[in-house]
């Protein structure tokens, strides 16, 4: 298992790449899925920032 660390880490390259797209939101989203527990206040706060991209790319 990973640590909320390295998992956030692994969110912020994934949502700092300049050519994200949907897969790369998938990717993210499986990540927080797979890696953080449902309780997880990191994996609440990750949601909705990557909601919140998720938007903002759809209106760009």
């Amino acid at each position: 298992m990973l640590t909320e660390k390295t998992i956030e880490s692994m969110f912020r390259k994934l949502m700092n790449d300049p050519n994200r797209n949907e897969e790369t939101f998938e990717k993210a989203e499986l990540l927080l899925d797979d890696e953080l527990r449902a309780e997880s206040p990191l994996r609440h706060r990750l949601t909705v920032e990557l909601e919140e991209l998720r938007e903002a790319a759809g209106k760009a």
